[in-house]
């Protein structure tokens, strides 16, 4: 018997795990399952969307949020019930999954240019990880990243411990200290300081041999040309600048952009816990966390 419509339902469930659950009606039902880690709520009413790239058109599976417990919401706040999100298309020639970042306010029927996870349908299988050629197409794992403590902006020989600049001075001369791939459009790096517990923002770059777009904490002098910043004036609520830096965490995120919040995103690739005392001009190594922390997803159709 032909059955003249199908629809489908994606059934998904967040936290550790999330599961999509295509079911169509009559016979040949199908389940694609997803499992996810690492994927965290977004801010100020941006939104996470689903995309099936269906003979290379983008046919989206619903926008939704996430709350702390890994429930599921509308844009408008409502509970979805069990993450169910019914699909008026078929899913059978999909070839892609994607995730992206939605900014507030979207309506349109096309993805942004921040696509968070993807991956290729390989049988009835997809690895989704951000480094699909369809998301930011890299893992990350062979970033490195190097950073001495210092503050030239307010001159040499004051609160140097009050600084980061991501930086190599083994030569005995500042060279570029991060390598790092190339970000694709609706992605950009950011630096960060973690005082006492409180991120606090180092600027944001695409490049790794220039200054960072912003400077909110420096002194008046010019910094070197590349990343960092001296938290030495304007500290954020609750901390005192200049600071001692001794003991604390140094990180390079990646940032969706435009930005859902001035908190750090889950993708963290370096991270680094500068010791005690810490030794200004010195280049310390950052480790590599791309390869523990990093959101992953599995998709199977059953």
């Amino acid at each position: 018997m032909k059955i003249p419509k199908l629809t489908r339902t994606l059934l998904l469930t967040f936290g550790c795990t999330a599961m999509l659950v295509v079911a169509c009606g009559g016979e040949g039902m199908r389940t694609l399952d997803l499992d996810f880690t690492g994927v965290d709520p977004l801010s100020n009413d941006y939104h996470y969307e689903g995309w099936a790239i269906i003979n290379g058109e983008a046919r989206s599976t619903g926008k939704f949020n996430l709350d702390a417990a890994g429930d599921f919401f509308t844009v408008g706040g409502v509970e979805i019930p069990n993450g169910e999100f019914d699909v008026d298309f078929d899913l059978d020639d999909a070839t892609v999954i994607v995730i992206s970042i939605e900014p507030a306010g979207d309506t349109d029927a096309i993805p942004s240019d921040t696509k968070f996870l993807a991956g290729d349908v390989v049988g009835d299988d997809a690895d989704l990880t951000v480094a699909a050629t369809q998301a930011l197409g890299d893992d990350f794992t062979t970033s490195t990243g190097k950073v001495i403590l210092a503050t030239p902006t307010n001159g040499s020989g004051t609160n140097e411990l009050s600084g980061i600049w991501f930086l190599d001075l083994g030569s005995g001369s500042p060279e570029v200290g991060l390598s790092l791939p190339t970000l694709p459009t609706g992605w950009k790096y950011e630096g960060w300081a973690v005082i006492s517990g409180q991120p606090v923002t180092s600027g944001k770059f695409t490049a790794v041999d220039m200054a960072d777009e912003s400077a909110p904490y420096s002194g008046p002098q010019p910094g070197p040309p590349f990343p960092g910043e001296d938290y030495l004036e304007n500290a954020p609520a609750g901390l005192v600048f200049p600071t001692d830096l001794s003991g604390d965490i140094v990180v390079i995120s990646v940032e969706p952009d435009p930005d859902d919040d001035t908190a750090p995103f889950v993708l963290k690739p370096l991270v680094y816990q500068l010791p005690t005392p810490a030794q200004d001009h010195f280049t310390y190594d950052m480790d590599n966390q791309a390869g523990m922390t990093f959101p992953t997803g599995t998709a199977s159709l059953k």
